[in-house]
């Protein structure tokens, strides 16, 4: 028996589709997709702006709006303008005073719901800034959230004679 070229091509080309098919059945199942969605996703912020300030202390403020089905907390910030950044809150002391202070356990955005930051109340506290805050410089924020992940966002600085708060504990605020 003699074998052609076509002969040969036909027999290899055979081989081939046998080898081709019999791979698809071993090939691994595909990864299913991940639908796990960082905090971070859930978060927003409407109305963010912060103090202007020519050194020592300032403040960022706004409402925190949380778009997911669970609870977003926030454990830490963080902001080129200063060394130290600190979740504030407003509490009555023992001689029932009003008096700020670091808050335990960071800020919790209900599931669906929103958090206000606001002067005299919770805040983003920045002690000993960088450099002068005039009013409408842009200063970006970065929330870390208890799942790792980070939330970012620029606050424009906005002249404002209140906050002439006291505090609780270590008054040495970067003045």
């Amino acid at each position: 028996m003699k074998i052609t070229p076509a002969t040969r091509f036909a027999v290899v080309a055979a081989a081939v589709v046998l080898t081709l098919t019999s791979c698809a059945g071993t090939a691994a199942p595909a990864a299913p997709a991940t639908t796990a969605t960082k905090q971070a996703d859930s978060l927003a912020i409407d109305g963010a702006w912060m103090k202007a300030a020519d050194g020592g202390m300032s403040a960022a403020f706004g409402v925190l709006e949380n778009t997911g089905d669970e609870d977003v907390t926030i454990v830490s910030a963080a902001t080129p303008a200063s060394a130290t950044v600190e979740l504030h809150e407003t509490v009555a002391n023992d001689s029932g005073e009003t008096v700020m202070q670091e808050t335990d356990g960071g800020y919790v955005v209900p599931a669906g719901d929103s958090f206000e930051l606001a002067p005299g109340a919770n805040h983003i506290m920045l002690m000993g800034l960088a450099n002068p805050v005039k009013a409408g410089d842009e200063v970006t924020f970065t929330l870390t959230l208890s799942d790792g992940s980070t939330f970012e966002f620029d606050a424009p600085a906005k002249d404002f004679s209140g906050g002439n708060e006291s505090y609780e504990g270590d008054t040495d605020m970067g003045n």
